[in-house]
Parts: structure tokens; C-alpha cells; sequence
């Protein structure tokens, strides 16, 4: 019988609330020496990738959230008992230095889009001047460059700006930035819950400071971003 992993969480023994898991199972905390994983017993060889599973999959994960801080694992994470306990065994000051950078937090996620008009590139050269194609290309080619330049420039100014606004109010951040795109940064804090009120309220305050940006705001969400222990799992076990 193979188990299902859902998240591995170090201050947790029994469940006060029994959520349904994957395909109705039922989830229980199984305890290695102080660590406890979330599992369900799981009868297959595969997980099927379905919104209904993936959907389950949070819904468990997030259920302990208010109790604790879980390391969640990625969807799909089929184990045996004997493979869980090895893994932790081995891997257990690693697991406990990750479980401790994230214990007490939450994940904020922030999205910011941005309108890419005419005004976010150098101006083009006067149509009448006379150019011969060659040059028109190459004077073309020169303001695409310029423009790909000035947009990279403008995001990593709002990547900037934001993190002054919640300076100290964050432990960590993951931040992607994609100058060509509308969605121009996606970024993942990982706060403490002791600072999240404070949190909202910057964030509020640099949406009223920018109003040509447009904010995407969610969470709290257990620290997804900052787990990082999903690729171990795959690379020693072959979980797929």
C-alpha cells in the first residue's frame, strides 16, 4: 500500500478537523520521531491530474494552516511508509532548518500588471525622414532594443519600489519579473502572521501610491514558494 503525501509539518499529532483527501480518502497524521507527514492511504500507481485532486490537495494542506506552518509537497507525491521514513531519516536537519525558516508565516502573493502603450517605448524617428530599408531595419531593430531596455528598466524599478514598501514586514520573497508581458512581476512574501495585518496596510498603501498599476493581491497560503522539497522527493524516490 503506497501513501499519499500532502505536507510534513514538526508541531502537529493528531488532526482536529477531518478533511476528505485525495479521491474522498481519509487523512491522518503519521508521526516519525518528531516530524509528522499528512497522509491518506492510496491503492494506485498514479495520481490522476484533475482540477477535483488538485483542489483536495490544498484543501488539506491549508487545513493545518491555522495550527501551524506546513511544508507542503508537490501533487502527486506517492511514497511508501518505508521510502517516507528513510527520506526523513536522511534528509532530517535539512527538513528541520526549512520547516523553522518557515514556521510562524504565511505566502502573500502580489501581481502586478501594467499597461504596455506607445508611451513605454523611445519615440520613433520622424516618418518623413528619408532612410533607405537598410537603415529603416536597423533603426527599427535599435528601437526595439531600446524599448525592451526601458521596459526592463521601469520593472525592476516597481520590483524595487515594492520591496521598500514592506521592508521588515517580510522574512523572504520569491519575485518574477517579465518586462514584455502585462503581468509584469509576480511576487510570493513569506510573512509572519505577527506582521500580516501591518502587511496588508503597506500593500493597500502602494496600491493608492500607484494607481497606473493594477494589483492582484491573495493569501495567506501555506509557504508553497518556499517549501523546496519537492525535487528531492522526486530525484530519490521517482515520484511522479
Amino acid at each position: 500500500m503506497k501513501l499519499y503525501a500532502y505536507c510534513l509539518v514538526d508541531d502537529l499529532d493528531t488532526l482536529d478537523v477531518q478533511r476528505p483527501g485525495i479521491l474522498g480518502a481519509d487523512v491522518r497524521a503519521l508521526k516519525i520521531e518528531d516530524l509528522s507527514v499528512l497522509v491518506s492511504d492510496y491503492q494506485f500507481d498514479a495520481v490522476p491530474v484533475t482540477r477535483e485532486n488538485a483542489l483536495d490537495h490544498a484543501a488539506v494542506v491549508r487545513s493545518v494552516l491555522d495550527r501551524t506552518t506546513p511544508l507542503p509537497f508537490r501533487f502527486g507525491t506517492l511514497v511508501t511508509e518505508q521510502q517516507l521514513r528513510n527520506y526523513l531519516s536522511a534528509r532530517k536537519p535539512s527538513l528541520q532548518m526549512r520547516l523553522g525558516n518557515v514556521r510562524g508565516c504565511v505566502e502573500m502573493s502580489i501581481k502586478i500588471i501594467w499597461e504596455l502603450t506607445q508611451h513605454d517605448k523611445p519615440n520613433p524617428p520622424d516618418a518623413a525622414t528619408n532612410q533607405g530599408a537598410g537603415t529603416m531595419f536597423l533603426a527599427e531593430k535599435r528601437r526595439e532594443i531600446l524599448g525592451d531596455e526601458h521596459r526592463s528598466q521601469a520593472a525592476t524599478e516597481i520590483s524595487s519600489w515594492l520591496r521598500e514598501k514592506v521592508s521588515g514586514l517580510i522574512r523572504d520573497e520569491q519575485v518574477t519579473l517579465r518586462p514584455a508581458e502585462k503581468l509584469v512581476l509576480s511576487a510570493a512574501h513569506l510573512v509572519d502572521r505577527a506582521k500580516l495585518h501591518d502587511y496588508k496596510e503597506a500593500v493597500a498603501a502602494a496600491r493608492q501610491e500607484r494607481p497606473e498599476l493594477r494589483f492582484l493581491f491573495s493569501g495567506p497560503w501555506p509557504p508553497y514558494s518556499f517549501a523546496n522539497i519537492e525535487l528531492e522527493f522526486k530525484t530519490q524516490f521517482g515520484v511522479s
